[in-house]
């Protein structure tokens, strides 16, 4: 940057990957690169779409772009996530002695086509991770970079497609650990089969999508009330499940995952997940929305019965909703005679 060489970083693995730098002057800034598997052609064309973008400003520090882009390589148009960082080790340096400039890279990740945001917060978290292991790391950058870089898709894209080809029939009971909040204990697993498993009851759970407060007691009292986690033993070629718990609504969704399986497509499994969150979410709005009506209503009270018998998760968004009112005296008289419904 400003006159001088300037390094930059870039993707590889699955289908093709590129990578580049800029300096902060739009007029006098240089791309170079660091590591690629894209073919000559394709990455002078790659870099000078990334070019365009820095021109108009439009890369911000640590968040991805995804963008549909033309390039001389067999797919033709394919899907790229872009990300600019900084590492900030040497932008501290660069702070205290202004004569030193602090390289920023741009990382691209290119798939089979452009599908739409589907992976780009996972994505934003992959490179935050790689701007944490070059801080730390300080040495030469092509050796720490590249093996990280090449897999990318592996390690990002895949998990959840992992998790389902792996618990198959038994997925049922890992979404109702996730949607209820039932601790989780992974036992005699890899390294990578953990962090699959811990991903994917995060990305199934309602954290972000339900009030924080909420989740905390729920968390609580999920904890209190089972006194054991869900326990998964993966010392065999299936795992083992102990203290599981399921429910229709669990069962019906874990069909759509093993449906889906055939196709071996992990954008499919992330749609899956996605709609499977915004469906809890609606019934749980359904039936706060019931108990509003049956806190002066009779008949809303047995809509809110029925409502709870056939939605299939009955046993969960009652907690949920028992929490969420336990500050309100009417709403929590109605959510106790549910109770006792629910029981009988």
């Amino acid at each position: 940057g400003s006159r001088s060489a300037q390094q930059g970083a870039a993707a590889g693995d699955g289908s093709a990957g590129g990578a580049v730098a800029h300096t902060p002057s739009a007029e006098d800034f240089s791309l170079s690169l660091l590591d690629t598997n894209l073919p000559a052609e394709a990455e002078t064309e790659l870099r000078s779409f990334i070019a365009k973008r820095l021109t108009k400003g439009a890369l911000f520090e640590g968040m991805g772009n995804v963008a549909s882009v033309g390039l001389s390589i067999p797919e033709g148009k394919v899907g790229c996530y872009y990300c600019r960082f900084q590492q900030e080790s040497l932008l501290e340096m660069a702070t205290l002695e202004s004569d030193i400039n602090a390289p920023e890279y741009v990382v691209c990740f290119l798939g089979g086509s452009e599908k739409e945001d589907t992976f780009r917060l996972e994505l934003d978290k992959y490179i935050q991770n790689l701007k944490i292991s070059l801080d730390l790391e300080q040495k030469n950058l092509e050796a720490c970079v590249s093996p990280y870089l090449r897999s990318w898709f592996e390690d990002a894209i895949c998990p959840i497609q992992r998790v389902v080809q792996l618990f198959q029939d038994k997925l049922a009971s890992l979404l109702h650990a996730a949607l209820s909040y039932t601790p989780v204990e992974v036992k005699n697993a890899d390294e990578r089969t953990e962090k699959d498993i811990s991903r994917f009851l995060a990305a199934a759970s309602l954290q972000g999508l339900v009030q924080e407060g909420t989740m905390t007691s729920l968390c609580i009292a999920m904890t209190e009330e089972q006194h054991k986690s869900m326990v998964i033993d993966c010392s065999g070629p299936q795992p083992q499940l102990h203290n599981a718990g399921s429910n229709r609504f669990c069962e019906d969704w874990m069909q759509a995952f093993v449906n889906g399986a055939e196709g071996g497509n992990p954008f499919l499994f992330q749609q899956i997940l996605e709609n499977f969150k915004l469906k809890a979410i609606q019934d749980i709005n359904n039936l706060k929305r019931f108990i509003r009506q049956a806190e002066m209503n009779h008949y809303a009270l047995f809509k809110c019965y029925l409502f709870l018998k056939n939605c299939g998760s009955g046993d969960i968004l009652l907690k949920i909703v028992k929490v969420e009112h336990a500050e309100m005296p009417e709403a929590r008289n109605v959510v106790t005679v549910l109770e006792e419904f629910m029981r009988e």
